[in-house]
């Protein structure tokens, strides 16, 4: 049977340190916190007084709600009558809209391509749906036209506005999405 070896030395003095850490010692820590704390003020800045509310009379009662769809008609109608819009957007605000014409072009992705004889036909993806789209569609919100389709993207003449309001024309394109298994 083995003894157990003790260690006595060892032993009372980690009892000796552990006694005296614990000991009440340490007054003068104690008498410097009383001494910050009573040294201490709070400083509180005074609240100012509440100004009297003044009401004031709502002029916009007569005027077009801008949440209006009558205010985005007079606005269409009136940039349709200026010369610069009328020669571009007349013939756009006439005739019937397509229905891709109700998607922003940037939740239609192209997904393939066919051929029919001549006539080369893209493929295209908007809300889950497959759609058959020619040259001459339209195509986004921005007036967007397919003026040319390739292998690889279709190419659309966009009428949108500037940053200075002004109606331009830009060409956008819109490329072919490969391995999208949606």
């Amino acid at each position: 049977m083995k003894t157990a070896r003790f260690y006595p030395a060892g032993l009372l003095l980690a009892a000796a340190l552990a006694l005296t850490a614990c000991s009440p010692s340490g007054d003068d820590l104690s008498a410097w916190m009383e001494q910050q704390r009573a040294a201490v003020q709070p400083r509180v800045a005074p609240v100012a007084s509440p100004q009297p509310h003044v009401p004031q009379a709502y002029q916009g009662l007569n005027a077009v709600s801008p949440f209006s769809a009558d205010k985005l008609t007079v606005l269409l109608r009136a940039e349709a009558a200026s010369p610069a819009v009328s020669g571009m957007l007349a013939a756009e605000m006439r005739r019937r809209k397509d229905p891709l014409e109700a998607l922003p072009l940037d939740t239609i992705t192209m997904v393939g391509l066919l051929r029919r004889g001549n006539e080369t036909v893209a493929l295209v993806r908007a809300e889950g749906l497959i759609h058959q789209v020619r040259r001459g569609n339209h195509m986004g919100q921005n007036f967007g036209r397919i003026t040319a389709i390739s292998e690889t993207q279709i190419t659309l003449r966009e009428i949108a506005q500037d940053p200075v309001g002004e109606w331009v024309e830009r060409t956008t394109t819109l490329q072919l999405q490969e391995g999208t298994g949606q």
